[in-house]
């Protein structure tokens, strides 16, 4: 085993492989080719002795060697990106916490949040990110997030199933509410009866996204989808145009455009959200238990009946 010789390109390409999932999705951030990234991830394996990712037909899964350089890598990338700034003459960035979060918690949660943040503790910076959250895990298990807010739809799960398992705190729980335009008939009282749901239109995600959602779940019947949008507020937009209906969090009713209602619906199955505040298995700093605290504090203050 002998890293003298390991590069900082092969550990910016492993810590990619890591954080995208697969060898074609960091070949595509790096701007690399695929076989460029395979001859950096064997140059690092050589230089280990050993397997430090398991190629499968859904990915790269990092090995337990894995986790050990990827922790070490990243200390070192993140190092080295310190001492650059600092040649440069740009400010240090110690204070520097990175929030990845799913699509629509920006919408409210996280913008509530980083107001609180400015009043209370202007000296951190909050750098954000979106992605799905199978995306969001693999980039806090890469050192890339600190802190990642992400959704779970039944059956609850944990996000991961990769060891040591990720610190989690349900920050919310809360159900599945309908998105119907303000002139429609089903908008004109305080919630929606399942029943009326039958022969409607629908707006969705396409299919394959994480935590698609759109059509009522539980209907007996196909749903006619009419429109598909992975952008929410793509679809509230479509809502208020009368185009449809859809299915939203929660969380979302505060920040509905005109010409939208979002209610609750009553009688056949209900379906729940959780929202979830991950971290990798280690003693925070003190600025990520700021952020961690603000991001807690605005889920209470979003908090809706059920």
């Amino acid at each position: 085993m002998d890293f003298s010789d390991v590069s900082l390109t092969a550990l910016r390409v492993f810590r990619a492989v890591a954080e995208q999932g697969t060898f074609t999705a960091a070949a595509s951030v790096l701007g690399y080719t695929q076989s460029a990234v395979s001859r950096q991830i064997a140059s690092l394996e050589r230089a280990a002795g050993t397997d430090l990712l398991e190629r499968r037909r859904d990915g790269a899964r990092l090995t337990a060697a894995g986790r050990v350089v990827l922790r070490r890598a990243t200390v070192v990338l993140d190092e080295i990106d310190a001492t650059a700034r600092e040649l440069s003459g740009l400010p240090a960035r110690a204070g520097v916490v990175r929030v990845g979060w799913f699509p629509s918690a920006g919408a409210v949660l996280l913008t509530r949040a980083l107001v609180a943040l400015r009043r209370t503790d202007p000296a951190i910076t909050v750098v954000t990110r979106e992605g799905s959250t199978p995306a969001l895990v693999r980039a806090l298990r890469a050192g890339s997030l600190d802190l990642a807010v992400l959704a779970s739809a039944p059956p609850f799960r944990p996000p991961d199933a990769e060891s040591p398992p990720l610190t989690v705190q349900t920050l919310a729980e809360r159900g599945l509410r309908l998105a119907v335009p303000a002139a429609h008939p089903l908008a004109h009282g305080d919630y929606i009866d399942v029943a009326d749901l039958r022969g409607q239109r629908w707006i969705a995600g396409p299919a394959g996204d994480d935590l698609v959602m759109g059509a009522w779940p539980g209907l007996d019947e196909k749903p006619d989808i009419a429109h598909t949008a992975r952008d929410w507020l793509a679809k509230l937009h479509l809502v208020a145009a009368g185009c449809g209906l859809t299915t939203v969090s929660a969380l979302l009713t505060a920040a509905a455009p005109p010409g939208v209602r979002i209610l609750p619906v009553r009688g056949g199955p209900q379906e729940h959200r959780r929202l979830l505040l991950a971290r990798l298995p280690h003693p925070p700093t003190e600025p990520v238990a700021r952020v961690a605290d603000a991001l807690r504090t605005a889920a209470l203050d979003t908090e809706t009946p059920t």
